[in-house]
């Protein structure tokens, strides 16, 4: 039997007061950041700030709720979001007191991107062609007028720099740039190896090691391995394990002799695996 509702609780009605309860709460706090951003009567702090000064607390923001998520804390994310919320809210005002645009016009392009980059569910496509295909149909279009049109366009320079060398090299992977197969990238790293025993100076060393590194991005694609979480959990896997290491030795540890140390650490690696 089909649900029934009153007039005042029809399902158009209850999900339009749920959009205008979301929707004054955005309001509320868009109002919050107006008066903290008073150039009169705001806070001495916030007024002060701009898009460089709050940019990189918009990437801890990003970084805590992926934290949050990975702890699977709920609790947290919901803060974490509401901090990360709070940075769009933050830059959307600034941008206004420019003149450049609003948090409407924030909200009105994201809702027409993904409206545009889900044809098949709000236009006249079957099946959908792929986000990252219908990205690179914007590009080719160059939608956002910067004139440039290359298959590398939009990639940002403020990705951590990983997840940035991945981005490049899958973007150059599309149009045909790339090795046909794991091994092309496992003799570069070899290549790169000896080019930087080869270094002769500080600066050759810097950009040998860049390029080794660069290489190692480029194996882990092939192996569909994602660079930045195999170097996370490695790093997880070297704290645990150093952790041990303290916790097991019988003195401080400068005062052991390397095989002493390899010793510990050996230990240490059976006791933690993984």
């Amino acid at each position: 039997m089909d649900q029934e509702f009153p007039p005042s609780e029809s399902p158009h009605a209850v999900k339009s007061a749920e959009s205008e309860a979301r929707g004054a709460k955005l309001a509320e706090l868009v109002e919050i950041m107006r008066r903290l951003r008073d150039p009169v009567q705001g806070c001495a702090w916030d007024r002060v700030q701009d898009f460089r000064s709050i940019s990189p607390y918009t990437i801890e923001e990003a970084y805590e709720v992926a934290d949050a998520i990975d702890r699977m804390d709920m609790d947290d994310l919901k803060d974490e979001l509401g901090d990360l919320q709070l940075q769009v809210v933050y830059h959307a005002r600034m941008a206004e007191e420019l003149g450049a645009f609003t948090i409407d016009d924030v909200m009105t392009s994201i809702c027409a991107k993904m409206v545009r980059r889900h044809p098949h569910i709000f236009g006249d496509r079957e099946e959908s062609p792929g986000w990252e295909a219908l990205k690179a149909e914007e590009r080719a279009q160059d939608r956002n007028g910067s004139g440039d049109t290359s298959a590398l366009a939009g990639v940002a320079h403020a990705l951590p720099a990983l997840k940035r060398a991945e981005k490049l090299q899958r973007r150059a992977a599309r149009v045909g740039f790339d090795w046909p197969d794991a091994s092309g990238p496992k003799a570069k790293i070899d290549e790169e190896l000896a080019e930087l025993n080869e270094a002769k100076n500080a600066s050759e060393r810097q950009s040998e090691l860049g390029d080794l590194l660069f290489s190692v991005v480029n194996l882990a694609r092939h192996l569909e391995i994602d660079p930045e979480t195999a170097l996370r959990e490695a790093s997880n896997r070297f704290e645990k394990r150093f952790r041990l290491v303290e916790d097991i030795a019988d003195k401080s540890l400068k005062d052991l002799n390397i095989e002493e140390l390899e010793a510990l650490w050996k230990q240490a690696k059976k006791g933690i695996s993984g």
